[in-house]
């Protein structure tokens, strides 16, 4: 009976720890790819200048945007795109990011509830350093 129970304690253990390690480096893999493939479609599609383009046209997409200038990096929970999309993937998930992209190809979701959206599921610091990454990647 006893060698049993500690069959089970040693598997359950040994399961959960190989569950944690899938999770955490298949979230850490996951972003590092999506980062990856994101970056290089909008640097060869052109799209980030008509981001760029799009952003500097709306007063209030640039005011949002360039709060960043003032920010303290030093009190940001992340600075690198890695580690944003790790934190977008935990908060909101990778079905619900895909749902608000298909979404704005299609222009049926505002700014607006974009960012209340975003505001409902992320601390002010973590917007702020999204804010901050972004601006990083289009004023560079």
């Amino acid at each position: 009976m006893m060698k049993l129970l500690k069959f089970l304690i040693v598997t359950f253990i040994l399961l959960g720890g190989i569950g944690y390690g899938v999770y955490h480096f298949g979230t850490k893999i996951a972003s590092e790819k999506l980062v990856s493939t994101i970056s290089t479609e909008l640097e060869n599609s052109g799209e980030l200048e008509n981001i760029k383009k799009t952003i500097e046209s709306d007063p209030q997409l640039k005011s949002f945007v360039e709060e960043a200038k003032t920010a303290d990096n030093s009190k940001l929970p992340f600075t690198t795109k890695e580690e944003a999309t790790k934190v977008l993937i935990k908060k909101v998930g990778i079905s619900e990011l895909n749902d608000i992209r298909v979404q704005v190809q299609k222009g049926t979701i505002s700014k607006e509830e974009i960012i209340q959206e975003m505001e409902g599921k992320l601390t002010d610091e973590e917007i702020m350093a999204l804010k901050v990454i972004a601006y990083k990647e289009l004023y560079k």
